[in-house]
C-alpha cells in the first residue's frame, strides 16, 4: 500500500518498537496529525479474551470527560410523556412508528445514537438487520434503551461512547479530537481504558489488556505501555 508523504513524514517521528506512557504518546499522536481537518483521534485495544464465547464479551458505554468533539446527532424513539422529555433534553429527532417506517422504508440514517425506551423495543427490534450491522442498535448495557430518556440524550450528547469486541477481540473508540491536546485526550483515554479494565469478564484468564495504540485518522499507530493500565 502506498502512502502519501504527510504519513511517511509522520510515521518517522513514531518508533515501531518503542511503548510510549500515555502523555507522551499522545503528544507524539497530535503530532502526526497533518491534515487539513481536525483529526479524530481512535484508541485500540486488544484484549486477552475470545468474543465467541457469550461469557467473554467485553461491552458497555462511559462518558468522555472531554466529549468526543464532534456534535453527535441524537434521535429518541419514544412516546407520550417521554417524547416530550427527549426533545427538552435536546434530541434532535424524536418519533416512533412514523420513524421506524422511515428506517425501515426510506433508509433513513442521518443519526448518530438512537435511543428508545424499554416498551419500544418490539417495534425497534425490527430494525436490527439496519440498525445491527452499523452499531447502531439500542441495547440496555450501552444506557440506550432506557426510560430514562432525558439523560441518555445528554449523556449522549456530553460524549458517551459505547466500546465493544470485534470478532477480533479488539475494542475501536473514538477519544477525542487531535485539537484536544495531550491533557484532554489523556484523561479521554484514562477513562475509557478504566472502563474496560473494570469491565473484565470473570471468565478470561491470563493477561486480558494485550495491547493497546492510537493513532490520528490518518496517522501512523503509537503504541502504549499499557502496564498502567493494570488488568
Amino acid at each position: 500500500m502506498k502512502h502519501g508523504k504527510k504519513y511517511v513524514d509522520s510515521k518517522k517521528l513514531v518508533d515501531k518498537t518503542k511503548l510510549y506512557d500515555l502523555e507522551e504518546a499522545c503528544t507524539l499522536c497530535v503530532s502526526t496529525a497533518k491534515a487539513k481537518f481536525d483529526e479524530t483521534v481512535e484508541l485500540h485495544v486488544r484484549l486477552g479474551v475470545d468474543s465467541r464465547h457469550a461469557d467473554q464479551q467485553v461491552r458497555g458505554a462511559v462518558v468522555l470527560p472531554h466529549g468526543t468533539g464532534k456534535n453527535v446527532k441524537v434521535l429518541v424513539i419514544a412516546k407520550g410523556d417521554k417524547e416530550k422529555e427527549a426533545l427538552e433534553a435536546g434530541a434532535d429527532l424524536v418519533g416512533a412508528e412514523d420513524m421506524v417506517a422511515k428506517i425501515q422504508n426510506e433508509g433513513f440514517m442521518d443519526f448518530d445514537v438512537l435511543i428508545t425506551t424499554p416498551d419500544m423495543m418490539g417495534l425497534v427490534g425490527r430494525l436490527g438487520r439496519v440498525l445491527g450491522p452499523r452499531g447502531l442498535m439500542p441495547n440496555p448495557k450501552a444506557g440506550t434503551v432506557t426510560p430514562n430518556v432525558a439523560q441518555a440524550v445528554k449523556d449522549a450528547k456530553a460524549g458517551k461512547i459505547e466500546y465493544r469486541l470485534d470478532k477480533a477481540n479488539i475494542i475501536h473508540v473514538p477519544v477525542g479530537k487531535a485539537s484536544f491536546g495531550t491533557e484532554k485526550l489523556s484523561e479521554n483515554i484514562n477513562t475509557v481504558m478504566d472502563a474496560i479494565v473494570k469491565a473484565k469478564p470473570a471468565a478470561a484468564k491470563g493477561q486480558y489488556i494485550r495491547s493497546a495504540a492510537i493513532a490520528t485518522t490518518m496517522g501512523p499507530g503509537v503504541k502504549l505501555n499499557n502496564a498502567k493500565f493494570g488488568g
